[in-house]
């Protein structure tokens, strides 16, 4: 019988990795998101909750052991409502004396000369990474003070089953499928580190597990780092079709952004795409080991997810 409780905020595509690592463990899963609704397998549980409430974080998390933080505001309302939702998530959860296990990006170092570390300082200059910023810090000081046991996980641009709105997602896979032109984010010839959505869920789940990992900051496990042009020319291999790709730089994204406004958000952060952007996990291979799945296999994955999700 299962009687241990984890509980995810957020029922999108990271929430859903997490919740299928979960599903290989023992445990309960509750899912929390504003309807009440996600399509999860029977026995998955799936609450409303208003999460910008403290108190209802209070009463879904409880008797939870674990509580992962997955859920976020629309990317242009980041610096509007994303400190305020972790503000809520964290009180809620220091009245409960859960762990916290918070999923994170890379905004919050900047441009960054050479491997992207944990110990790097928060020394972004753009809007959303200063937010990034200040976020982990709180999150950090809350640990440091004893309220909430905490540990954060970084990702970069992530991929895979069911992820949509990604500079990796349904503008490129989709195309690779029918044979078009895959239209990425910058400059295709630089390096650029791309994270398996599948393993970011395991890496949540993981940090989870482990005492020594809260109070600290750690990378997810990648696969080994290629370019934009090599990861698409490999997808378009895996897909049965001949390589077709085209890539938009910092203009083209900026006149996009007169009609979309995520277009609009990601132009101040396009500095990612137009120079090498690697990152360095060896400090959580060293701690956990290393479960990154290789690119061709990722790869696979998520061109399966897209056949089903678009009846190909």
């Amino acid at each position: 019988m299962k009687t241990e409780l984890q509980v995810i905020f957020g029922t999108g595509p990271l929430g859903q990795a997490v919740m299928r690592e979960l599903l290989t463990r023992q445990v309960r899963i509750r899912m929390i998101n504003r309807s009440g609704q996600a399509p999860v397998p029977e026995g998955v549980e799936v609450i409303a909750a208003d999460l910008y409430d403290f108190k209802n974080i209070h009463a879904v998390t409880q008797d939870a052991t674990v509580v992962y933080q997955c859920a976020q505001p629309a990317y242009t309302q980041w610096q509007a409502l994303f400190p305020k939702l972790q503000a809520s998530i964290v009180q809620g959860v220091a009245a409960t004396g859960t762990k916290l296990i918070v999923a994170d990006n890379l905004y919050m170092y900047g441009a960054v000369k050479g491997l992207l570390r944990e110990d790097l300082p928060n020394a972004a200059t753009t809007r959303k990474g200063r937010t990034r910023a200040q976020m982990a810090e709180a999150l950090l000081n809350a640990h440091q003070q004893g309220s909430v046991r905490v540990a954060i996980a970084r990702g970069s641009d992530f991929y895979g089953p069911g992820v949509l709105s990604s500079a990796m997602g349904d503008r490129v896979f989709p195309a690779i499928l029918s044979g078009k032109t895959a239209a990425a984010v910058g400059n295709l010839d630089m390096p650029h580190t791309y994270t398996f959505i599948n393993d970011f869920g395991k890496a949540l789940v993981v940090l989870g597990e482990q005492e020594a990992a809260l109070g600290q900051i750690w990378h997810v496990p990648n696969a080994e780092t290629i370019t934009t042009r090599q990861f698409l020319t490999l997808a378009f291999k895996e897909a049965g079709q001949p390589p077709k790709m085209s890539g938009m730089g910092k203009s083209m994204t900026r006149l996009a952004g007169l009609f979309i406004p995520e277009a609009r958000e990601t132009v101040e952060m396009m500095y990612e795409f137009e120079q090498p952007f690697v990152v360095n996990h060896n400090k959580y291979v060293q701690a956990f080991g290393n479960h990154a799945t290789p690119s061709h296999a990722a790869i696979r994955a998520t061109l399966d997810w897209y056949r089903q999700h678009l009846n190909l």
